[in-house]
Formats: C-alpha cells, sequence, structure tokens
C-alpha cells in the first residue's frame, strides 16, 4: 500500500515559536502565542499559521478547529505594527505580507471542518478578520472588539470590508469601519460578532460544549454544508467584480505614505 501524503502530524513535530499547537479527542486548538505583544500578528506567525491550518485540515481525526489568544488581555490586535514599519519603504514586500495573511484566511475558510472563535480577550483590527473567518465565536463577557484602519491611516483588507456588511448588515458595517469604537461583548452578540456572551471562568466550558455538539456524528456533513455555503459566496475574498485586497493593499499604501 501507497503510505499517506495527505495526513496529520504529531503536533510537537512543528517546533512552532509564535503559536501554540494541540491536538486531542477530536479537537485541534491554535493559540496565537504573542502575548506581550498583544498576540498581534508577524510573518513568522502567519507561515506558523498556515503550516497548523494545514495540518488540522488534513488529519482525518480532527473535527473542530478552536482559534484563541494566549493569556487573559487580548485574542489577537491585528498586525504587529513594530513589523509593519520597513512597508513604509518598501510597499512589494507589504504586497508579499499581505498574500501571506490573505492565505491563512484563506486557509481557515476553507478547513473543511468547523471552526471555533475563542474571544478570550480584545480583538482589534486584523483580530476581528480572523473572528469573522471562523464560523463560530465565543466571546468573555468582558473582552471588546475594534476596527481601528482609519484611525491609523490604513485599510481593513483581509476581510472585514466584504464580511462586516454580510455578517452585522451595511450601516453597521460602515460604522465600525469609519468610527472605530469598541464594541462591548454584549453589543458585539447582539449586532452578530459572536455566537456566545460568557462570563470569563466559563468561557472553556462554553467552548468545550460548542465543540462537543459539533463533533458527533463526525464532521462530514458540516464539511457539506461548509463548502455549499462558502459556494454561495459568501466567504469570497476574490470576487470575480472585484480587486483582490493584496493588489488593493499594494495600491494604497503609497497614498498612507503621503
Amino acid at each position: 500500500m501507497v503510505p499517506r501524503t495527505y495526513n496529520g502530524k504529531d503536533p510537537s513535530s512543528f517546533a512552532f515559536e509564535t503559536i501554540r499547537y494541540a491536538k486531542g479527542g477530536g479537537r485541534a486548538t491554535i493559540t496565537l502565542h504573542r502575548p506581550e505583544v498583544l498576540n498581534a500578528v508577524n510573518g513568522p506567525m502567519l507561515a506558523e499559521l498556515s503550516d497548523a491550518l494545514k495540518d488540522a485540515s488534513w488529519d482525518d481525526s480532527v473535527g473542530v478547529l478552536v482559534l484563541t489568544g494566549a493569556g487573559d488581555r487580548a485574542f489577537c490586535t491585528g498586525a504587529d505594527l513594530q513589523e509593519q514599519e520597513q512597508f513604509l519603504t518598501r510597499p512589494r514586500d507589504y504586497w508579499k505580507w499581505m498574500g501571506e495573511f490573505i492565505e491563512v484566511h484563506e486557509r481557515l475558510r476553507n478547513l473543511g471542518k468547523p471552526s471555533v472563535a475563542r474571544l478570550n480577550g480584545m480583538v482589534v483590527g486584523g483580530g476581528n478578520e480572523f473572528n469573522l473567518s471562523c464560523d463560530l465565536a465565543v466571546a468573555a463577557d468582558d473582552i471588546y472588539i475594534r476596527q481601528v484602519g482609519t484611525s491609523r491611516g490604513s485599510v481593513a483588507l483581509a476581510g472585514a470590508t466584504q464580511f462586516l456588511p454580510l455578517t452585522v448588515g451595511d450601516r453597521r458595517a460602515r460604522e465600525i469601519l469609519f468610527l472605530n469604537e469598541e464594541i462591548p461583548a454584549d453589543k458585539a452578540l447582539a449586532w452578530g460578532l459572536v455566537n456566545y456572551v460568557v462570563p470569563r471562568n466559563q468561557l472553556d466550558a462554553k467552548v468545550a460544549e460548542l465543540v462537543d455538539k459539533l463533533l458527533p456524528p463526525g464532521p462530514e456533513g458540516l464539511v457539506r454544508l461548509a463548502r455549499t455555503y462558502y459556494a454561495g459566496g459568501k466567504h469570497e475574498l476574490f470576487g470575480a467584480d472585484g480587486v483582490s485586497s493584496a493588489l488593493l493593499a499594494a495600491a494604497l499604501l503609497p497614498l498612507v505614505q503621503s
């Protein structure tokens, strides 16, 4: 028999540095692990996320993915601005970075199995795009969600401009993207940005409960549902009538510089 190629690996074999990756009981958990910078995303983290997401997708023993952040302060606060400074003088490198960022989101949205965002702290900028790329979200009751692009001379280019109107409606999406105000957990629930809000000490129990509901009798039916949902254009980052976010980012960067 030909050895299997498209299968999962032991998480310890990856030696990740910016994320933590664990599997067991039908669940894979990816933890964004840069708490010293509020789990901000940089290039090395994107590379590790891509590898972990591919592994979770290929591992047939995994039925559900949970994405969360290290610590209690932040789920994810988007791009690491220290790393981003270099792109002011090298905009072509920003285009490359955005390509990596978008690829990670495409892997997450097309995982082939359900994904749950465990929102353990503030969800800011690109962090909210990770939230939107997951199928479901459970939030601690003391977190907030916030887009910050226009306040920083930037644009939400990895999905928020496409998916927020589908998630919360056009007017609310404009409010979120234009005003950049904090959205408390209860408001995020009312607006449909999350599915559940629970006291912080019940967060893990609620996530586990949701995972258990998603697992039996197996992911196949959910995979078919997800494929049908995505095929309807709900989560198309590259639309036939639109410009790719990576190209748009390259085009906008000179405007940001000026």
